[in-house]
């Protein structure tokens, strides 16, 4: 769906472009140079969502953090359904640029996978 472009959606677009990890709503919210209401966020966040601009990771607390992953923008590689890293030191989740494998049982076909593992990152150790 072709959607009117707003300075709130190029705003949110702009930040989560230029940044390497996911931004949970309240990080976009405290980094955004113009001010927008909370609703607003989260009806942008959601519309990219539906649109395929972002993906949404929900982390094992119920925090939803919001990604461009640079890898997404090409529909042909099997990259679109990712495992993500949540670093429990420094709190950012980033996108794992490996696959992770798995399995399922025979007859099951996985269609969504939404996997955070948790550790600690490159940085922090």
């Amino acid at each position: 769906m072709n959607r009117r472009n707003t300075p709130s959606k190029e705003a949110i677009l702009d930040l989560l472009s230029g940044s390497k990890k996911a931004l949970s709503q309240d990080a976009i919210e405290r980094q955004l140079d113009i001010e927008i209401n909370r609703a607003t966020i989260y009806r942008v966040l959601n519309r990219f969502c539906e649109d395929d601009i972002v993906h949404k990771i929900v982390a094992e607390d119920g925090k939803q953090y919001f990604a461009i992953c640079k890898k997404c923008d090409d529909p042909s590689e099997v990259f679109q359904h990712h495992f993500h890293f949540r670093c429990l030191s420094c709190d950012t989740i980033e996108c794992l640029q490996v696959p992770v494998e798995y399995s399922v049982p025979n007859g099951y076909e996985v269609q969504n996978a939404n996997c955070v593992l948790t550790g600690v990152c490159d940085d922090c150790s």
